[in-house]
């Protein structure tokens, strides 16, 4: 038989219960490459996502040799913005902005220290989405008598509900007469 101490079954209690209040530690497993800081002599820029439609955000990642400083990212596409320090990187999210014409537009770092890095970003034709299929009311009320539709339906039903109270009120010749004799 195995005997347990109270501080002992303390412990195991509250291992037990750490994890359903979230103080239980993260486990160690494998580094993930794209958290990791890049080694102090690696100078680069990445822009993410490399193929954007003019007004829309791209993020960039970049790196100096001292990555404590902010440094500076130029292209045609946003214009000079400045990249700032987290987590071990130069981070940045511009707009590029929306008279930008569809081509390829050079990105470049440029470091405090004098170091430079580019990349390219590909701007394309803004996409305007095609008109969506025929299917039913919404496809055809603008064309045709689809717009006739609704008006029409509501008058033959206001006509029936009339003609309805109007036969409910008369009273069937028939019936008058054979009530009298």
């Amino acid at each position: 038989m195995v005997s347990v101490t109270r501080r002992a079954a303390l412990l195991i209690a509250a291992a037990a219960c750490a994890p359903l209040v979230g103080a239980a530690p993260a486990l160690a497993g494998p580094p993930d490459p794209s958290q990791q800081p890049p080694p102090a002599d690696v100078i680069f820029v990445e822009v993410s996502p490399s193929t954007v439609e003019p007004g829309f955000l791209v993020g960039i990642r970049a790196s100096c040799r001292d990555n404590s400083v902010p440094a500076t990212v130029v292209s045609d596409a946003f214009g000079r913005i400045q990249v700032q320090p987290q987590r071990g990187l130069l981070t940045a999210s511009p707009m590029v902005r929306d008279r930008t014409r569809p081509g390829n537009y050079r990105v470049k770092l440029e470091c405090p220290s004098g170091q430079t890095a580019s990349t390219m970003l590909q701007v394309v034709e803004r996409v305007q989405p095609s008109r969506g299929p025929a299917t039913g009311f919404g496809g055809t009320a603008g064309s045709g008598l689809g717009g006739l539709l609704v008006p029409v339906g509501l008058a033959l039903t206001l006509v029936g509900g009339v003609v309805g109270v109007a036969a409910s009120r008369r009273q069937p010749r028939t019936l008058r007469g054979a009530a009298r004799r």
